[in-house]
């Protein structure tokens, strides 16, 4: 998927758990990665920096494919 900076994107839940990011920290998903929109803040290669929900949440980085275009 290629996305650009600013795009509203949703990550997909059977792509994230249990891949390399999941498992490289803490294995429990924060519920907002899936019942929020997020904004791509910045993209390096096939990752993207997206900022979720609007309360105050860390920005976490993702990889492209593990992110769907919000409609």
């Amino acid at each position: 998927m290629a996305v650009k900076k600013g795009a509203m994107v949703r990550a997909i839940r059977e792509k994230l758990e249990n891949s390399l990011e999941a498992k490289s920290s803490d294995s429990r998903l924060p519920p907002y990665l899936f019942e929020t929109e997020g904004e791509i803040l910045d993209t390096k290669g096939d990752y993207a920096l997206v900022k979720f929900g609007k309360v105050p949440t860390p920005n976490i980085w993702l990889r492209m494919d593990q992110l769907e275009e919000s409609k």
